[in-house]
């Protein structure tokens, strides 16, 4: 079994958080490779996401239950991968951080069956900690987003180029 946890405080307060993530279809559209959810019930789902690992990628459908709504404090959530002896659990924890912040706090452990459990887990076992947590960084965004309280995306110094494009534009004419 192979497992993380990863944790970011949102610039939202706990009840915006909470709208946000109580959707499980938006949970499914930041997946890395989001193909489509197909919602079947209001605590199953089926996401189909286009994975890779190193030069295999493959389209998979996962199978997502969620196994507890007690929010907008926690979630519990099993999943399955369909085809294929993969399963596993996950939560979600949210706490108020003060300032009308939100520290969010994802789990999610991953277990491989079989004769291949080796070799997939040797595989998934670096990247599971890199997926989660660019997963949770962009749940953040998307709430920060919706809430209206994103940090603003910096300035970009224009590029030389661009500078001296500027520069010939601004030359008397002759």
């Amino acid at each position: 079994m192979i497992e993380t946890r990863q944790t970011v405080t949102v610039s939202a307060p706990i009840d915006t958080t909470w709208n946000y993530a109580q959707e499980v279809e938006r949970w499914a559209e930041i997946m890395p490779g989001y193909q489509s959810c197909e919602i079947r019930s209001d605590d199953d789902s089926l996401w189909t996401l286009k994975v890779g690992v190193g030069g295999l990628v493959r389209t998979v459908k996962v199978a997502v239950h969620v196994e507890r709504w007690a929010g907008p404090e926690r979630v519990d959530f099993t999943f399955r991968l369909q085809g294929d002896p993969v399963e596993g659990s996950g939560s979600y924890e949210a706490s108020p951080a003060g300032n009308g912040h939100t520290q969010v706090e994802l789990a999610v452990q991953v277990c491989g069956s079989g004769p291949m459990a080796p070799m997939w887990e040797a595989m998934g076992g670096p990247v599971l900690p890199k997926f989660a947590k660019g997963f949770a960084e962009q749940l953040k965004t998307r709430i920060e987003e919706q809430a209206g309280t994103a940090a603003p995306v910096p300035a970009r110094a224009p590029s030389l180029l661009a500078q001296l494009c500027h520069w010939l534009r601004r030359l008397p004419a002759r």
